[in-house]
């Protein structure tokens, strides 16, 4: 009896971690988590484990960084690169593949990041906390996607594959803002290590070479090279990614007629056995069919499989826990330049309008068309769900102050943050359940 109420709770918890809604929700409770130790008597103590310094020391010179350090540029560049990996497969295979396809997807993503940028920057321009801009532009796919699960059939799979494509499209433009305008000064020496590194990985992909360590032995080696020239480092998970190849050792009738000669093998094997135990052959055999089965999968997809788990359940909490914790008291001034109202403004409104309108004009001029069967309305629902931007808006928030003022800003942005995308997921649901209400009477 117990151990069938065992494999019954074990069963119940592997279908909440699969469904789509658990990432966002876990997301959440690390948020609020963090939000309720950094108010408590416990607070100091959180502060203090962020700043506490991680590495070793060779002959006095210490080599490492501090815990929020490891987490945000060594941690997040497993994120990155199962973001990479997944932009990538969407471009060869998915909903970015092609222009016709892509082009709508990638249009809607760039309205949702000019809209709330336009209107952090008109807010903030001039003031020292301009160079935020970048915090309202990105979208959470952990989040919509929660969101969307609990919306349940309200939502039409179209409208959930447009939203998906769009936070996808969404991350390949916030990679290239973090590029562009979140970079240190840039050491040119490092720069070029880093362009070296890069050739010897698409030289790999050319040679054919399916084996993923060479890739991530090489990826290690391009994080250091990037991190010391001043990008930032988590761009260096993203140019792996997209150098990881796609096409396997073996096509799949290949597999299937080395898979038949093994079980053949294997069967011949069984009727020389005496007792429970496996011949040598057998052994062989079986070892064989694991070779197999890695030569016929998709390097890339391997890698994405192996690493998603990780990034969902592990990296992006850990993130939110060490994130999110703000501590709300004196030190959090509404009032500093607009900072608030830039981010809470620019993800609440400019994302569903930016979205919107983009789109529109998209469709009017001939580029793009709508999916089948997507009105205007679901169009303007998930451009409000756009508007949930967690993961990545914290991770621009810690590059984008400086000065002064920088961590009071950092503070309000990040309050700012979750105030806006508990809003903007608000308001979505609100928005999908009155037009279900509307179209069913």
């Amino acid at each position: 009896m117990e151990v069938e109420s065992k494999s019954g709770f074990l069963a119940t918890l592997s279908k909440i971690t699969q469904s789509e809604s658990f990432a966002g929700i876990l997301l959440l409770c690390c948020a609020v988590l963090a939000m309720i130790v950094a108010n408590s008597p416990l607070g100091e103590a959180y502060a203090t484990l962020w700043k506490t310094q991680f590495g070793f020391s060779i002959n006095g010179t210490f080599i490492g960084m501090s815990l929020e350090h490891w987490i945000n540029d060594v941690l997040m560049a497993f994120f990155f690169l199962v973001v990479g990996l997944e932009i990538k497969r969407e471009v060869l295979f998915g909903e970015l593949a092609g222009f016709k396809r892509a082009a709508l997807p990638i249009i809607a993503a760039l309205g949702g990041m000019i809209g709330p940028g336009i209107i952090y920057f008109t807010l903030n321009g001039g003031t020292p906390s301009e160079h935020g801009f970048g915090i309202p532009m990105a979208t959470d796919i952990a989040f919509a996607l929660g969101v969307l699960a609990t919306l349940g059939k309200r939502v039409s799979v179209s409208v959930k594959v447009f939203l998906v494509s769009l936070a996808v499209a969404d991350d390949l433009g916030a990679i290239i803002v973090i590029a562009l305008f979140y970079s240190s000064g840039i050491s040119f020496a490092w720069l070029g290590v880093s362009a070296g590194i890069v050739i010897l990985l698409i030289i790999l992909n050319k040679l054919g070479v399916k084996a993923l360590t060479p890739y991530m032995i090489l990826g290690v080696f391009l994080w250091i090279a990037v991190h010391s020239c001043g990008v930032h480092a988590t761009i260096a998970a993203v140019v792996l990614a997209f150098t990881i190849p796609v096409a396997p050792k073996i096509d799949t009738m290949h597999f299937m007629e080395k898979i038949t000669k093994i079980v053949d093998h294997f069967k011949q094997a069984e009727k020389e056995k005496y007792g429970i135990l496996l011949q040598n052959e057998q052994i062989h055999a079986l070892s064989e069919i694991g070779n197999q089965k890695k030569a016929v999968q998709n390097p890339l997809l391997r890698l994405e499989h192996a690493l998603a788990p990780y990034s969902s359940f592990v990296i992006m909490p850990i993130f939110a826990f060490a994130n999110a914790g703000v501590t709300i008291g004196s030190n959090i001034d509404f009032s500093v330049d607009h900072v608030f109202l830039g981010i809470f403004l620019g993800l609440v409104i400019g994302k569903p309008v930016g979205i919107f309108l983009f789109t529109f004009l998209a469709e009017k001029l001939g580029i793009a068309t709508r999916p089948t069967g997507v009105t205007w309305t679901e169009i303007f629902g998930a451009g409000a769900l756009g508007g949930i931007g967690f993961t990545m808006s914290m991770f621009v928030t810690n590059l984008a102050f400086s000065g002064e003022h920088a961590l009071i800003a950092t503070d309000v942005a990040k309050i700012s943050i979750l105030i806006a995308s508990l809003t903007a997921g608000i308001l979505g649901s609100i928005f999908f359940l009155v037009r279900d209400k509307i179209t069913h009477h």
